[in-house]
Protein backbone atom coordinates (compact mmCIF):
# COMPACT_ATOMS: atom_id res chain seq x y z
CA UNK A 1 0.00 0.00 0.00
CA UNK A 2 1.56 3.54 -1.12
CA UNK A 3 1.85 5.94 1.44
CA UNK A 4 -0.72 9.22 1.61
CA UNK A 5 0.95 12.53 1.00
CA UNK A 6 0.43 15.11 3.58
CA UNK A 7 -0.99 18.03 2.12
CA UNK A 8 2.53 20.62 2.82
CA UNK A 9 -0.13 23.91 2.86
CA UNK A 10 -1.64 22.20 6.06
CA UNK A 11 1.43 21.26 7.34
CA UNK A 12 2.39 24.89 7.75
CA UNK A 13 -0.74 26.19 9.54
CA UNK A 14 -1.53 23.31 12.17
CA UNK A 15 0.76 21.27 14.76
CA UNK A 16 0.18 18.95 16.29
CA UNK A 17 0.06 18.46 20.36
CA UNK A 18 1.59 15.76 22.14
CA UNK A 19 -1.95 14.74 22.99
CA UNK A 20 -2.98 14.56 19.25
CA UNK A 21 -4.67 17.40 19.27
CA UNK A 22 -4.65 20.02 16.65
CA UNK A 23 -3.47 23.44 16.97
CA UNK A 24 -3.92 26.57 14.53
CA UNK A 25 -3.33 30.51 14.69
CA UNK A 26 -6.30 32.53 15.17
CA UNK A 27 -7.43 34.86 11.99
CA UNK A 28 -6.91 38.76 11.57
CA UNK A 29 -3.73 39.11 12.70
CA UNK A 30 -1.80 39.95 9.54
CA UNK A 31 -2.45 43.02 8.55
CA UNK A 32 -4.80 46.31 8.95
CA UNK A 33 -3.86 46.28 12.74
CA UNK A 34 -4.42 49.75 13.36
CA UNK A 35 -8.13 49.73 14.13
CA UNK A 36 -7.76 46.95 16.44
CA UNK A 37 -7.75 47.07 20.28
CA UNK A 38 -4.72 46.12 21.95
CA UNK A 39 -6.64 43.58 23.49
CA UNK A 40 -8.05 42.36 20.69
CA UNK A 41 -4.48 41.94 18.93
CA UNK A 42 -3.13 40.30 22.21
CA UNK A 43 -6.20 37.50 22.11
CA UNK A 44 -5.11 37.29 18.21
CA UNK A 45 -1.68 35.70 19.79
CA UNK A 46 -2.19 32.69 21.24
CA UNK A 47 -2.81 29.15 19.06
CA UNK A 48 -6.16 27.74 19.71
CA UNK A 49 -8.13 24.08 19.26
CA UNK A 50 -9.14 23.10 16.18
CA UNK A 51 -12.67 22.95 16.35
CA UNK A 52 -14.12 19.35 16.60
CA UNK A 53 -16.49 19.64 13.40
CA UNK A 54 -12.73 20.07 11.55
CA UNK A 55 -10.71 18.00 13.43
CA UNK A 56 -12.00 14.03 11.15
CA UNK A 57 -11.17 16.39 7.69
CA UNK A 58 -7.83 17.85 9.36
CA UNK A 59 -6.45 14.27 10.08
CA UNK A 60 -7.15 12.96 6.71
CA UNK A 61 -5.25 15.87 5.06
CA UNK A 62 -2.77 15.31 7.77
CA UNK A 63 -2.04 11.47 7.64
CA UNK A 64 0.75 10.92 9.41
CA UNK A 65 -0.06 13.42 12.58
CA UNK A 66 -0.45 11.17 16.02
Amino acid sequence: MPKIKTKRAAAKRFKVTGTGKLMKMKANKSHILNKKSRKRKRRLRKAVEVDASNVKMMKSILPYSK
